[in-house]
């Protein structure tokens, strides 16, 4: 994966405790880059940044709550401290497992505010923190990772749908406000992805949506981290504000 030119970057990925965000910490060290894996759940980023570092890779990990300002300039410095900066962001972090898929009405007001805080205002506080650490380098990327239930308006989980849609809306306006800095911001739109968590929320998860594709498999991690490397690296210096959907062709927009 070298082609990508991210070797000698500093990447920061935010929910890389296990599924797709581990799936982005690993790839973005096969591609080269020294790698912070930041989770509420240190544990399991101190797992992923060792595996990382037994494939000879370079990863440090940090606990991180992306709802609160004070850990996440705590983390934004740790980074700095110790890989000397950042050129990287990717806004992983989000509430998906263990959601409940009901009606809208019945979703309680404490369950939207913890899908809204974690999924949109964790993004927000997240980008406002590591914007100057990319400034100072001169420029960067961030990629944001939406959902493609935003584009099928997918039921039942009118919160979890409803944040990812704001990820798509908050990465066209970062776009335009930091394009002047150099920094593009772009999102990821991953179709249902056959993680722990998403195995864990429906049944038969191997066959879930896999009739409605061009591509007639389902999606693993590996399938979603090409948009990521991609949007990081440099062939994508002039592309910014787009969501790409990565889903195997279950829709066309």
């Amino acid at each position: 994966m070298g082609d990508h030119a991210l070797v000698g970057r500093c990447v920061l990925v935010t929910g890389a405790a296990g599924g797709l965000g581990r799936a982005f910490a690993e790839a973005f060290a096969q591609a080269g880059a020294a790698v912070a894996v930041a989770d509420i759940d240190i544990e399991g980023a101190e797992q992923t940044a060792g595996l990382i570092r037994d494939g000879g890779g370079q990863a440090i990990a940090h606990a991180v709550d992306v709802t609160s300002a004070g850990s996440i300039d705590a983390l934004t410095r740790f980074v700095v401290a110790r890989l000397g900066g950042i050129d990287v962001l990717v806004n992983n972090a989000a509430v998906y497992a263990g959601l409940k898929r009901e009606r809208f009405e019945n979703i309680s007001e404490q369950d939207w505010d913890r899908v809204m805080n974690v999924n949109v205002k964790g993004a927000w506080l997240m980008t406002r923190a590591v914007v100057p650490v990319l400034r100072a380098r001169g420029g960067g990327a961030i990629v944001n990772i939406s959902s493609a239930t935003v584009m099928s308006g997918s039921p039942l989980w009118l919160h979890y749908v409803a944040s990812k849609g704001a990820i798509v809306a908050m990465t066209r306006a970062m776009a335009r406000e930091l394009g002047d800095d150099r920094i593009t911001v772009n999102a990821i739109a991953p179709g249902f992805t056959l993680t722990q968590a998403s195995v864990d929320l429906v049944e038969n998860a191997a066959d879930y949506g896999v009739s409605r594709g061009a591509l007639k498999r389902a999606s693993t991690a590996s399938d979603v981290v090409g948009a990521a490397l991609f949007f990081a690296s440099s062939h994508a210096s002039f592309v910014t504000g787009q969501t790409l959907i990565v889903d195997g062709g279950r829709q066309f927009l």
